[in-house]
């Protein structure tokens, strides 16, 4: 079987991710569990599949660093690729991504979380552990942004997981590796683009950190992504990532810049049959702000207890609000992947002023009445309403 057939296959199975290795049955994750199926795989056609993605120009690449970072969509599916060398040749770690343009609403996530994307400026961070669906989550907050704000957005990825059709945003994005050489440089180039929200896909090193808490100092919203399994623990993390003599100011900026941070897992329904996140979250106040500044992370969980009216939620807090909810949105399986309706919105945006981050009227972006089409050349029509009385009585009100 071709990648493309056992892409399909994990597809059907309703898989998260799908293993292929030289010698060994390939392996899909099923909620959470994986199991292999089929026969071993020959070296050979592994190879032939390699090649055929990453393409004669980025080869040369690939055998030097022994590994490659892609996304596609094949049979339908939006693919996360990973493609690596090991002890037994060529083999592949795919992500399966979800078939629908992700929303909070299509993701099953609280509408609280839309209160995140609120601010002009300031640092929102993503955490949970590895196929917790940080991304996906990250994609959501990017998407709510894009269907109801006319901000310039800037995306910074490795790689593209979602492609994000425009709608009220201006949106562009980055890959590492192909249209950036790495998420520091990006980010310095960042700042002299002129955006409104940058997304940050992931931060691993010091240096990305530092200059992700500088933008968001900088009059920018940004959103990222850091491993984790709770909000103490993602601050924690970002903090023990620095020497310790550079720690402190570190702690001061981070109190200054946290909008928020959410801490993500993922639970499997049975009664739905598919997997929900489940989270906590982490909202910015004064006693937030006086415990990060005294690196007294431990002392977070308690105000996340007692901050319910602050808009904060614990697991526990979560949990009983989704055994409370009677709708879910239940993905199709079969659904192909679709980065939404084609649309043409960039003449619309830039017809006017964006003033700030102000929202777009709901009503007018749904609004289905037909405009009147403007003259193909020539200048357009003046219409002047009638009015009572008529040119008569304005000549005898001047008289």
């Amino acid at each position: 079987m071709s990648l493309d057939a056992w892409i399909a296959t994990a597809k059907k199975s309703g898989a998260s991710d799908l293993h292929l290795e030289p010698g060994l049955p390939p392996a899909i994750r099923v909620r959470g569990a994986l199991r292999t199926a089929g026969e071993p795989l020959p070296a050979g056609q592994l190879l032939a599949s390699a090649q055929e993605i990453i393409g004669t120009a980025q080869w040369p690449l690939f055998q030097e660093r022994k590994s490659f970072d892609c996304s596609r969509t094949i049979q339908g599916v939006r693919c996360r690729i990973n493609i690596l060398q090991t002890s037994r040749g060529i083999g592949f770690a795919v992500r399966l991504l979800s078939t629908f343009q992700a929303t909070l609403e299509s993701l099953n996530l609280h509408p609280d979380l839309i209160r995140l994307i609120a601010p002009s400026n300031g640092l929102v961070l993503i955490s949970g552990r590895t196929g917790s669906g940080k991304s996906s989550t990250l994609a959501a907050l990017i998407q709510e942004i894009n269907l109801t704000e006319n901000r310039h957005i800037v995306t910074i990825e490795s790689p593209i997981e979602y492609s994000f059709q425009p709608r009220h945003a201006y949106i562009r994005q980055r890959e590492v590796g192909r249209d950036t050489p790495s998420f520091e440089q990006a980010l310095l180039d960042a700042l002299r683009e002129d955006p409104d929200v940058l997304m940050v896909g992931e931060m691993r090193e010091p240096e990305t950190m530092r200059l992700t808490l500088n933008a968001a100092e900088t009059g920018h919203l940004v959103l990222a992504t850091v491993h984790a399994s709770t909000c103490a623990e993602a601050l924690q993390r970002i903090v023990s990532a620095f020497p310790s003599d550079a720690q402190s100011p570190v702690c001061a900026q981070l109190a200054d810049c946290l909008v928020g941070v959410v801490a993500q897992r993922l639970i499997y329904r049975a009664d739905l049959g598919i997997r929900l996140p489940e989270l906590e979250l982490l909202t910015s106040h004064t006693a937030v702000k006086a415990h990060i500044r005294s690196r007294d992370f431990f002392k977070i969980m308690p105000v996340m207890e007692t901050g319910a009216e602050k808009g904060m939620w614990t697991f526990a807090r979560y949990r009983t609000w989704m055994e409370r909810k009677n709708q879910w949105h239940v993905p199709d399986p079969n659904a192909a992947f679709t980065d939404g309706d084609p649309v043409a919105p960039l003449p619309a945006i830039l017809s006017a002023p964006v003033a700030g981050h102000a929202k777009s009227a709901p009503a007018a972006a749904k609004s289905s009445v037909p405009k009147p089409a403007a003259p193909a050349t020539g200048p357009r029509p003046i219409e002047i309403e009638p009015v009572e009385g008529g040119l008569e009585a304005l000549l005898k009100k001047l008289e």
